[in-house]
Parts: structure tokens; sequence; C-alpha cells
């Protein structure tokens, strides 16, 4: 039997799991990204899977999202191997920058256009946060890499150095 990928829901005496039930999952934005939040909250939930709603609660434009972002970093950085970010916002350039302030936080952006790119972070650079300009991201394409960026493996081999050079400089500071 192949083992069931991210967006695979097994079913058994009609409850729906998550395939990545053990791998919690936080979320965060500000007003530019609140109602992608809200969507792809329900989309994780729907499939099982355990999410932790780290802010905006409520939709205020002129919030910052520093204060929701490096929530979700600091809790990534505190179970690294066991959980994954996804922080929302109008680029999501700024709440990429914000989260990988945090040491051991390697958070990718994602604002459109080709996949691959959501791939790469995960195989090549480990990625733990993904970061999704909800501005220029509808609902469909933000779950498709959403899913995407779950379902792929880090690759190891020659990335694991490279990896750990920017996390023996980090340590360093």
């Amino acid at each position: 039997m192949v083992p069931p990928t991210f967006g695979e829901v097994l079913v058994e005496e009609n409850v729906f799991l998550c395939v990545f039930f053990m791998v919690k999952i936080f979320l965060g934005t500000d007003h530019a990204g609140f109602a992608l939040k809200d969507d792809i909250k329900s989309y994780l939930l729907e499939l099982g899977c355990e999410v932790e709603d780290c802010g905006a609660y409520v939709l205020q434009p002129d919030d910052d999202y520093p204060d929701f972002i490096l929530k979700v970093a600091q809790k990534v950085s505190e179970c690294v191997d066991e959980c994954f970010g996804i922080v929302f916002g109008g680029s999501g350039q700024g709440e990429a920058l914000a989260a990988n302030k945090t040491k051991g936080i390697r958070a990718a952006l994602f604002y459109g256009g080709d996949l691959e790119i959501v791939k790469l972070s995960r195989q090549h650079n480990n990625a733990n946060v993904l970061s999704l300009g909800a501005r220029f991201l509808s609902t469909d394409e933000a779950k498709e890499a959403v899913k995407l960026w779950l379902d792929t493996e880090f690759e190891g081999g020659r990335h694991v150095s490279r990896l750990q050079k920017i996390s023996d400089f980090e340590h360093s500071q």
C-alpha cells in the first residue's frame, strides 16, 4: 500500500484523520491576510489537522503584522521538528522577514506563480514557515500551495551542511 500524502484523508469508522495528525500547524496574520487565514484554517481543520491560530482574531485595519507573525515564529522555534507555521500578509514579504528574525526559523515566501518554488523551499531549505501573499493568491491557489508544501519532504544530502552553516551563524550572534 502506498502511504497517503498530506492532501489525502484517511477514513476510518466515519472519522477523518489528517495524515500529518502529529504535526501541529500555527497560523498568524495581520488585516491583509485575515480572510485567507480563516479559509486555510478551515481547510486544515477539515483535514483533521491540529491548528493553533495565533491571531489576528478580529479584522483591524491598523494592526501590525509583527504582533502575530512573531508569535507563530516563536512557537515553531520551540517545536521545530514537530510543527509548521503558515503566515499571511498583503505580499507576505514583511511576514517572511519578521519570521526569519527568530532563531531556527526558515520562512519561505509564496505569492503566486510557479509552485516549484514552494516545493523547493521544503526539499532544499527545509522551510518550517510558509509566508503567503494574500493580495496575490486566491483561496484555491493558497490551498494548493499549502498542500504541496506540507506534502514535500526535506531531501537532506548536500542541503544539510548548508543549513548547518546558517544555524551556526545564527547561534554565533
